[in-house]
């Protein structure tokens, strides 16, 4: 493989570690559209605590891995909110990563192993030998004269 893809590869990765890593620092800690649409007919107090009405986010409870230790975009036992949620973002990456270059890897084409032969569309290299029906190619017929000398069709 040459250098270009695995520079690509390299530079999009180092893309996806700032943004994870520093601009998730910046993005809008506002409900997003659902649960924004959750929230519809109740009323919600300035901390964002539902206080009254009947909507479908009353029946909300804690997820199962809420302990662990990435859960709410941040690391569990840093205290600093900036380190916290830029340290969980560099890590979802560098899992992520990993995860799906392990499934390419797996995946990956293999070269023809010894033994296979020619594959159908396979190329024909220099030396191979004649093939049939190939006008230019040499082969062992005797010549009108008598002589089983290699004829090249006028080549």
């Amino acid at each position: 493989m040459s250098k270009r893809p695995w520079a690509f590869v390299i530079g999009g990765l180092l893309v996806a570690l700032l943004l994870a890593g520093v601009v998730s620092n910046y993005a809008s800690s506002h409900p997003d559209g659902l649960d924004s649409s959750l929230r519809e007919g109740c009323t919600v107090d300035a901390e964002g605590e539902i206080t009254g009405g009947s909507c479908p986010a009353q029946q909300e409870r804690d997820h199962e891995l809420g302990d662990s230790p990435l859960a709410d975009y941040g690391v569990r036992g840093l205290d600093n909110d900036f380190l916290s949620t830029g340290l969980s973002g560099v890590l979802g990456v560098l899992l992520t990563f990993a995860v799906g270059g392990g499934i390419f890897w797996l995946l990956r084409r293999r070269g023809p192993q010894p033994g296979d032969g020619p594959q159908p569309g396979d190329a024909v290299q220099p030396g191979d030998g004649p093939q049939t029906g190939d006008p230019g190619s040499a082969s062992q017929r005797p010549r009108a004269d008598g002589d089983a000398t290699p004829v090249t069709n006028g080549r």
